[in-house]
């Protein structure tokens, strides 16, 4: 029975070295797609491909953002007034 020979080694461009991968903060950093429009400003931020949270800035008054809370990959809304799990529009009141 023959021995099966090695691999041949990779060259230097496609050897993944230590320093060449990313790194976990690198992992974690969001995809943002912004969107100028007339009437405002729309910020997507995805995760992984995962849309997951929208800001609107518009032209007139504050800027406000709406979540997927249970990664359903739908934006909660205010649907019944007495949902006690409702996620409602959110400002910017203080930053530092």
């Amino acid at each position: 029975m023959e021995a099966v020979p090695p691999p041949p080694p990779l060259p230097e461009e496609e050897a993944i070295t230590k320093s060449s991968a990313p790194s976990p903060e690198e992992l974690l950093e969001p995809e943002v797609t912004i969107v100028d429009r007339t009437e405002g400003r729309v910020e997507e931020y995805r995760m992984e491909g995962h849309l997951y949270m929208v800001k609107i800035v518009p032209q007139v008054g504050p800027a406000y953002y709406l979540i997927d809370t249970d990664g359903d990959g739908n934006l909660e809304t205010r649907r019944d007034a007495l949902d006690p799990n409702i996620s409602v529009p959110m400002w910017v009141l203080f930053q530092w």
